[in-house]
């Protein structure tokens, strides 16, 4: 068997709080219609109880990001690691500054233009994130 270590530590919280950020949106993108015909007034319980759930995990991925960095030192990695490390991190940003957007939007073009901008750039970061570990 392998034996745990701090790394792997590291990594499993990383995905863990990626999974649960950018999962959750996902199952949103696919319950929000039908909440929003079917039970509208729950929409708001459904948004605040995910954000519950959401925004500690980007909180923990933040973290753990940060610590994956400091801990594969990029300036050694070369150029194409540097730059798309960079890349990923202004996905990060676009998706958090997106879904704070959508979070206190009231408008229906807030909320579309949010919900969708963070989802996208979520899914860009997790792509490039994968796209760094490969490399």
């Amino acid at each position: 068997m392998l034996r745990p270590s701090v790394e792997t530590l590291r990594l499993f919280l990383h995905l863990l709080g990626a999974s649960v950020w950018v999962g959750g949106q996902l199952v949103l993108a696919g319950l929000v219609p039908r909440v929003r015909r079917e039970h509208s007034d729950a929409l708001g319980t459904v948004a605040r109880g995910f954000a519950r759930v959401a925004w500690p995990a980007l909180a923990v991925t933040v973290v753990t990001g940060t610590w994956n960095v400091a801990a594969v030192s990029p300036s050694e990695q070369g150029t194409s690691y540097t730059i798309t490390l960079f890349v990923k991190l202004l996905a990060v940003g676009i998706a958090a500054g997106a879904s704070i957007l959508h979070s206190a939007g009231r408008s229906k073009a807030a909320l579309a233009i949010g919900g969708a901008l963070g989802l996208l750039a979520s899914l860009v970061a997790l792509w490039l994130g994968v796209a760094l570990a490969a490399s």
